[in-house]
């Protein structure tokens, strides 16, 4: 489903080039579970933009169900993200002046869903948001507004997701709550998931776990599932 080979990112900075992923090379099969961990700065969140194609490496590539997504413009990456991705965000990335209702609804839209409404209402339901539809996310509390991104990510039943630390920004109790309607949803979705996470316990819940540092694939071992 994704596969990666010798990807690098380089940027310019104040001392010069800075050398953030050198050459990690991976491969992701349907419907399994991926945790990426490592220390902070080692290069996970960045990895995790490139294998989305929300950005590009400076060298290497990526593949998503068979399409090489480096050789493609923003417009392709684009069109392959809108068909075959979803994304889960620490910060949530809700529109705040759409309602809950609105803001699942509109991938769906955007892509020409007929009943994206009636679609994105079901989900809401199904991470418990069914009474609040109408509510803005300035309305929800931190959990609530995940919990509608998390709607809104398998809504369009991407046949894969990419998560991005989706707890970090929560308190523990309510962040096991998400994290065992990611794992519930993804499981009944059938999806492949990549999530990146400081969270040894959540890793532990995937196929596999990849460890990152300085910029390094260094390690890969089981999880549980």
């Amino acid at each position: 489903m994704l596969k990666a080979v010798q990807l690098c990112k380089q940027v310019q900075s104040a001392e010069g080039a800075l050398q953030i992923l050198d050459e990690v090379s991976l491969e992701v099969q349907r419907g399994e579970a991926v945790a990426i961990v490592g220390p902070s700065g080692s290069g996970k969140s960045t990895l995790l933009g490139l294998l989305a194609g929300l950005d590009v490496p400076s060298s290497g590539a990526v593949w998503i169900d068979g399409k090489n997504i480096s050789e493609m413009d923003e417009d392709g990456r684009a069109a392959v993200r809108s068909s075959a991705v979803g994304f889960v965000f620490q910060s949530f990335h809700l529109l705040p002046s759409l309602t809950a209702l609105e803001n699942v609804a509109l991938p769906l839209e955007l892509t020409g869903q007929q009943d994206a409404m009636h679609i994105a209402r079901k989900y809401l339901e199904r991470v418990g948001l069914g009474e609040r539809t109408t509510h803005y996310p300035r309305q929800l509390s931190g959990g609530e507004q995940q919990r509608v991104a998390v709607a809104r990510a398998f809504a369009c039943q991407p046949p894969l997701l990419f998560a991005d630390e989706p707890t970090g920004n929560l308190d523990t109790a309510t962040g096991q709550r998400i994290n065992d309607l990611l794992f519930e949803l993804n499981a009944e979705a059938g999806a492949t998931l990549v999530l990146v996470t400081h969270s040894a316990a959540l890793a532990q819940r995937c196929h596999r776990i990849l460890t990152i540092e300085r910029g390094h694939l260094v390690s890969e071992s089981r999880g549980v599932a």
